[in-house]
């Protein structure tokens, strides 16, 4: 099964993308797994390897997709 990874820090804008946009990927195609940032620094190298340089981030197949803007990762490094 494919991965999608949400990846957020937990503001508004975030909890709003996570809700509309990780809870709309249809979970017969991909396991959905929710990253909140601010509570799993050591996640943070991850997201940027996976090109993910602001959240909230959806991760799939292999490719970032940005969402609106809440934080800058740079501003979530530990």
């Amino acid at each position: 099964m494919n991965t999608a990874i949400f990846y957020h820090a937990g503001c508004p804008v975030c909890l709003g993308a996570e809700q509309m946009v990780a809870n709309a990927i249809d979970q017969g195609k991909y396991q959905v797994e929710v990253v909140h940032l601010g509570e799993q620094p050591s996640r943070v190298a991850e997201a940027e390897a996976a090109g993910v340089r602001s959240v909230p981030a959806l991760v799939l197949g292999g490719q970032a997709f940005h969402i609106n803007f809440g934080a800058d990762i740079a501003d979530l490094r530990p």
